[in-house]
């Protein structure tokens, strides 16, 4: 019996918390504080958080994304499709309001032939008269794809660059010539601003000087040639050329401006005469150039928008082109912009209303604007923005819905970090911190401390060049210092951040300044002199100058131009309607904002579009624009940050003195975070979990005086290894600097991005194997690296583990790539290229022995998805960490003392208070008694003998929930002393030291020698161990049962007439799983017998017709009711006659959930999984490939594209797939519907169920009692709970079909005692705490429900896990002690249900 005795003396009550992503562990302690005082053990316990599988594995391998993060992605996609839906619905309703359509005019293609018929219609409408019904048609046909619509500020580099040259392709279109010719005019007349191009003008170029020069190559200048150059970058052009076109190398003797026309004259003149190949090599190379920077998807779509623009054609107009000269072209990916589509649509409607009276302005503004093209805006995201940590505080009000009073953080947002602000702010306050030391003189430079002016000139160059080098600064200080050798200076930075939104302004703006005849070396000059430079010429340019300058210490900041600037570019969304007129001078896209940049500040449309296409730094600060315009003056006068905060009114680091910790208010409990509160869900869960535990002990046991916490294992970064680190990331940078000038060098990249780096340096790693690609040994030719042949594979997929790091990456084809899929490396290679694993290994290990590849990338190379460990991530900072400060930050609200503790010293403390074998001596005798332990020869280093020790086989203490309070009881008595401790223990030796006396003392009051002479830490209290083991012996686990079908959620929606609030209940969890099954049949292996059990729903599932029809024409006397039809009295009476012979038995159909797999040995790797095959032709010939290969799975189904299975070799018909059996039990998600949307009926006139889905997990099993103690149940679904929750039914009904009573529900974590011999829960107290020992061996919780309904009988599976059990696994001699499958109901009649609290107490007995 565990004695709860605490010692009359005050002492002090503390909480000891094990903080996990899976449980909680808490241990209550009384602690003494003097001599005179006793320490003791007032309660342990363990609280098992509610995350899925999926939450956990995530959360631990630091996976970003929350296990609903791909729902959401796919709710995302289910909203669009329900959107369209109601764009559909609204346009039929309004198009029959206004009399154009009937309710029942067919919508669709009807008929023969007519599978084309709308587009047809469409493309005729531009021009004649369709009818009313074909323009119905015509609009619901431009409703469903309504184009591409940017929201500017999401584009990213795989889709390219839109092209916005309108204007000048029809330069190019009315005088019919190239864009090479093009350049050349502009050249001539000292123009220097080249404008984009589009790819078909350019590869027309491309094609007409081909198809010139081959009249005098025609032996060189072949179609495989032509084909190979097709897509290719400027350094592959070159490189194919060279051998065909037997290249030298003239080394050319023009520069510059005489260079960059000589080129485009061999462009012009290759139209009409004959070039030197060496020449005609360089032509081909500039062109192929341009075509891959206005490649891309953008690019593409840009290229459609300009064809129907010059060909005067509408969407439908081209695709239906397309169609006529070849029918089978695919339209699927043919992606037009939106205003294109608002273009066709104002044609169609002006064309039409000329023959239709009803087609007024106002019904084309209500069918256009309101419906079809309606585009919501885009959810404001300003509630996501932080608060300022100064200009912020709590607000209490009162919430309307509830009336509840509570709190909110009110006050300023943070910023922006790409505002002047922000970017300003950062350079003074990491100027101030900046120091250079000399090695050789020991000369320090402290930046905060220099002459205000020579400070501000620092400040100039960083705000307007952006990131500057060390070096760079140096050279701006050798003004005023004797510098020498800048290689003599070190930094406390290796990078100095600058402004990088001017960097990129003034990058722009050298460019302008350049195109118009402004431009010089901008090199040479400081940035004082280039804004004045700029502010004399922008003017002249019709440029506003004032953008220039930005005070930010000005009244009205918010109102000059350089903000104004900055707050549009930041700002502009997508435009929503474009003129003709605005689309031939500033393109398809950002139209508005390049407009509002000529007209507000002056610049030219081809200008304007370099500042739209500007990149801005992403993600905001974490101060106010008020806070930072307080602070800045401070840092602009030298002083470091934390001091000018000081000097400002704030507490940077928010320290209390003594008298404000004494005087601080102290809440009385903690409070619940509020959902969404936090950004990650999963630390939400745990850090709500904590919550209730300690609420539950301060209700239970009054308010402890001091929580102590354990926090995150890993141990801070020592000064050594943060030096390394800041080393490594210098290295790594010097590293790519060197790579990208030879990428430009070799490859002619211009400007090389991070991938372009990796790429390379993924391409040199192969270079010890002759530059093959580890997965196919195929080699990877150097003008293939940046090619779109090429993919930056990640060994272990992104889908099964965040690790975008470098030793996660290699180079592979695209079409290996998009074989691999998600899988692993390894898995990849067993499952489809059996017979080279060998050979992929040796590989692998070569490239690890010769030093090529780290071992990091060679375990990766060969780790299989089964072997991906725990806790296997590549980052800093642990989200177990980030929970700790959380817990911490939310516990001092409530505490007077929090304290924490880390892993390490937790592991020290248990070893020292012998509570290491704990957990295992509680466990090794029932593992005995059940023979599951070994002995092990280990050796006694003492005596160097050989000894035996008892082992549980395959177990460790984490196999028992209760080892987290054994850590939590550790942490409860881990003082201040005790960490202040282990973190000096060089100062109890070393007497030099200044805290030597104090750590001699703690030693002297905390640490004793042992037997061994060995140094421990004193144990807390006498007994202890004894002590602890028996309150351990005493824990309840407390789990969280998943009774919550729905949430509540209150959907506020804008109207015209104020806000329409809308209660929405919301599944809390999956309602079915995401395969989508197909429903088939197949004949009974035996014949049906036609008695009492013969049911309605096999009768329309026999086989034979006559014999079907008998028994349906039997079943109507009787009103369709089986029970009366086919019970033996009747069939006596009135049997069922055919061929005037009673019809006694029947061959009746199986129904079958299928589904398609594709052939490989993961999907098929048991005879079992063969048998599943529906097709017997196709399981006979995947079993004889099977034999060929002598039973071995996966060599007979991998490389089956060298390997075919044939079905019918003779055709050419192999095996790739096969349709197999899937789940028992499936729900229809949908009805039978024909092509004009009506439902399709069965023979019963009932409606054709499709679309099969699983229902996933039961929410809970009803259990029923008779009056005679006999059991009935009745499995309830999440997804029939859901039902019965939306439809305000009980979910769990009160009585059977038979009226019996309930009894209680299994559901999921719910806790049950079990009777056993010599244990009968009746006839102890269950409530009382003291029995808990004796309660403990029989508590078990259920783990999982099922049952599966054959007929009238049924097979159950419901299974139950002792309480204490961490691992799920079913381990046949652990059966019916660590856990139990209940196959009959008789098995539940004595079990007693009782409820648990957050501490493991039983608060109730029975259902509840």
């Amino acid at each position: 019996m565990v004695t709860n005795s605490i010692n009359p003396t005050k002492v002090k009550k503390i909480l000891g918390l094990d903080l996990g992503t899976n449980s909680i562990g808490w241990a209550l302690v009384n602690e003494a504080e003097n001599e005179n005082e006793e320490s003791s053990i007032i309660k342990l316990g363990v609280r098992v958080n509610p995350l899925s599988v999926d939450e956990k594995t995530n959360f631990e391998k630091g996976r970003p994304l929350s296990t609903n993060a791909d729902r959401t992605l796919k709710r995302g996609m289910r909203r669009n499709l329900q959107r369209y839906k109601q764009r559909r619905e609204s346009l039929i309703e309004i198009l029959i309001e206004y009399g154009i359509i009937q309710k029942d005019t067919p919508l669709t293609e009807a008929g023969k032939n007519t599978t084309h018929e709308t587009l047809s219609l469409r493309a005729k409408a531009a021009k004649e008269r369709i009818g009313l019904e074909d323009f119905a048609k015509v609009l619901l046909a431009i409703n469903k794809k309504r184009g591409y619509k940017s929201s500017r500020k999401a584009n990213n580099e795989e889709e390219g660059q839109a092209i916005d040259g309108m204007a000048v392709a029809k330069k190019l279109y009315d005088n019919n010539i190239t864009p090479g010719q093009y350049v050349l005019e502009l050249l001539f007349k000292d123009k220097k601003y080249i404008p984009d191009f589009y790819r078909s003008d350019l590869k027309d170029e491309f094609k007409r000087i081909w198809e010139t020069q081959k009249q005098y190559y025609p032996d060189v200048l072949t179609t495989e040639l032509y084909k190979e150059l097709d897509g290719k970058n400027k350094s592959q052009t070159w490189a194919i050329c060279q051998k065909p076109f037997q290249i030298v190398g003239i080394k050319r003797t023009t520069k510059g401006k005489e260079k960059n026309i000589e080129t485009y004259q061999w462009r012009a003149e290759g139209l009409t005469e004959k070039l030197e190949l060496e020449h005609l090599a360089i032509v081909l190379q500039e062109i192929n150039n341009s075509i891959n920077q206005s490649s891309g998807y953008l690019g593409a779509i840009s290229d459609r928008s300009k064809k129907l623009y010059l060909n005067q054609q509408t969407v439908g107009e081209n695709l239906y082109a397309q169609l006529v000269k070849n029918p089978h072209t695919s339209l699927k990916n043919q992606v037009f912009y939106r205003q294109d589509y608002l273009d066709e649509f104002e044609t169609i409607w002006e064309t039409q209303s000329k023959f239709h009276l009803q087609l007024t302005e106002d019904l084309k503004k209500e069918i256009g604007d309101v419906i079809i093209f309606y585009q919501r805006k885009l959810k404001s995201q300003k509630a996501l923005i932080s608060f300022c940590q100064f200009e912020s505080w709590e607000q209490e009000y009162k919430e309307e819905e509830s009336g509840k009073i509570k709190k909110r953080t009110v006050g300023r947002r943070v910023i922006p970090k790409s505002s002047h602000l922000f970017q300003e702010f950062k350079i003074w306050q990491n100027l101030n911190h900046l120091v250079f030391k000399n090695q050789e003189t020991n000369q320090n430079i402290k930046v905060k401390d220099l002459e205000q002016d020579l400070r501000q000139g620092l400040f100039d160059e960083l705000n307007m060049r952006g990131d500057l080098n060390p070096n760079d600064l140096l050279k701006i200080l050798k003004s005023e210092f004797k510098i020498g050798k800048l290689s003599d200076w070190k930094c406390n930075f290796e990078k100095i951040e600058g402004n990088r939104t001017n960097a990129a302004l003034y990058n722009i703006y050298q460019k302008i300044s350049d195109f118009e005849g402004y431009g010089v070396d901008w090199k040479k000059k400081d940035a004082r002199a280039i804004k004045e430079e700029l502010a004399s010429t922008f003017p002249e340019m019709g440029i506003e100058a004032t953008i220039l300058n930005f005070d930010a210490e000005a009244d009205d900041f918010t109102n000059q131009a350089s903000y104004q600037l900055w707050h549009l570019l930041y700002s502009a969304e997508e435009d929503d309607k474009v003129s003709e007129e605005d689309k031939l001078i500033y393109g398809n896209t950002s139209v508005s904002l390049k407009k509002k940049l000529d007209q507000k500040f002056g610049f030219k449309p081809e200008y304007a579009t370099m500042l739209a296409n500007m990149s801005l730094v992403s993600d905001y600060g974490n101060l106010s624009a008020k806070a930072i315009r307080k602070i800045l003056p401070y840092l602009k006068d030298g002083h470091l940050y934390s001091e000018s905060c000081g000097l400002a009114g704030y507490n940077h680091s928010n320290s209390l003195t003594a008298e404000e910790l004494s005087k601080r208010a102290l809440k009385p409990t903690l409070e619940l975070l509020k959902k969404n509160s936090l950004r990650n869900p999963v630390v939400e869960k745990i850090l709500n979990q904590m919550v209730n535990v300690v609420n539950q002990v301060i209700e239970t046991y009054g308010k402890p005086d001091a929580i102590r916490i354990e926090l995150a294992r890993e141990l801070k970064k020592s000064a050594k290894e943060r030096a390394k680190m800041t080393k490594g990331i210098a290295d790594a940078t010097r590293r790519n600097e060197e790579i990208k000038k030879i990428i430009t060098q070799r490859f002619g990249i211009p400007n090389p991005t991070k991938t372009d780096v990796v790429r390379y340096r993924l391409w040199q790693e192969l270079e010890p194997r002759g530059h093959k690609d580890l997965f196919t040994d195929t080699y990877i030719p150097p003008e293939k690296i940046f090619s779109s042949e090429i993919d930056i594979e990640h060994i272990i997929p992104k889908a099964l583990l965040f690790d975008d790091s470098f030793s996660n990456k290699t180079l592979s084809y695209k079409d290996i790539n998009l074989k691999k899929a998600n899988r692993t490396a390894i898995d990849f290679i067993k499952q489809d290229f059996q017979s080279e694993v060998e050979a992929y290994t040796a590989r692998v290990e070569t490239m690890l022995k010769g030093g090529h590849i780290s071992k990091g990338k060679r375990n990766k190379l060969l780790m299989a998805l089964t072997d991906i460990p725990d806790g296997f991530i590549e980052r800093d900072l642990r989200n177990s960490q980030y929970i700790a400060r959380k817990a911490k930050q939310m516990l001092f609200e409530v505490f007077p003392e929090v304290m924490a503790t880390t892993g390490s010293i937790t592991d020290k403390l248990r070893e020292d208070w012998d509570l290491i074998n704990v957990m295992k001596e509680l466990n090794l005798p029932k593992y005995r008694a059940l023979g599951l332990t070994e002995f092990e020869e280990r050796l006694d280093k003492g005596t160097e003998t050989l000894f035996k020790h008892e082992v549980i086989k395959e177990w460790t203490k984490r196999n028992d929930h209760r080892h987290h309070a054994m850590d939590a009881l550790t942490v409860a008595f881990t003082t201040h002393n005790h960490i202040q401790y282990i973190n000096n223990l060089n100062a109890r030796r070393d007497t030099t030291q200044d805290n030597h006396p104090i750590i001699k003392n703690i030693a002297n009051q905390i640490t004793e020698v042992n037997s061994k002479s060995k140094r421990v830490f004193k144990a807390p209290m006498s007994s202890f161990r004894e002590s602890a083991k028996e309150h351990i012996e005493a824990i309840l686990v407390s789990f969280k049962n998943k009774n919550k079908v729905v949430t509540k959620n209150i959907n506020v929606t804008k109207t015209k007439k104020g806000e329409n609030k809308k209660i929405q209940l919301t599944p809390r969890g999956q309602l079915h799983k995401e395969t989508i099954y197909g429903k088939s049949k197949r004949p009974m292996d035996k014949p049906v017998k036609i008695n009492s059990r013969f049911s309605i729903a096999q009768a329309s599932l026999i086989i034979n017709q006559k014999e079907k029809e008998a028994i349906l024409n039997h079943l109507k006397k009787y009103d369709n009711n089986a029970d009366k039809a086919f019970t033996t009295k009747t069939l006596k009476d009135d049997p069922v006659i055919l061929n005037d012979e009673p019809l006694k038995e029947v061959r009746v159909f199986e129904e079958i959930f299928t589904i398609r797999k594709d052939l490989n040995p993961e999907n098929f790797k048991t005879l079992k999984h063969i048998d599943k095959v529906v097709d017997e032709g196709v399981k006979e010939a995947m079993k004889k490939r099977l034999a060929e290969h002598k039973g071995d799975f996966k060599t007979a189904f991998s490389d089956l594209e060298k390997h075919p299975i044939w079905l019918n070799e003779a055709k050419g018909i192999s095996i790739k797939r096969a349709t197999i059996t899937g789940v028992s039990n499936a729900e229809p998600l949908h009805y039978a519907k024909n092509h004009l949307g009506n439902l399709i009926y069965d023979d019963l006139g009932k409606e054709i169920p499709v679309d099969f889905a699983s229902t996933g997990n039961n929410h809970h099993v009803a259990i029923y009692q008779s009056e005679s103690g006999e059991l009935d149940d009745e499995v309830v679904s999440f997804y029939e709970a859901v039902i019965r929750k939306n439809q305000k039914l009980p979910i769990v009904k009160s009585q059977s079909k038979q009226g019996w009573p309930l009894k209680f529900t299994l559901k999921q974590n719910e806790m049950f005692v079990f009777p056993s011999e010599g244990f009968d829960p009746n006839e102890i107290d269950l409530m009382d705490e003291n029995n808990q020992s004796q309660i403990s061996n029989h508590l078990y919780r259920v783990q999982k429900l099922s049952k599966v309904e054959y007929g009238k009988s049924a097979v159950r599976d419901f299974v139950f896990r002792h309480h204490l059990e961490t691992e799920v696994v079913d381990i046949k001699e652990m059966k019916d002690i660590s856990w139990k499958a209940i196959k009959s109901l008789g098995h539940l009649q004595d079990i007693i249900k009782v409820r648990t609290n957050h501490l493991g107490q039983i608060v109730q007995i029975g259902e509840y």
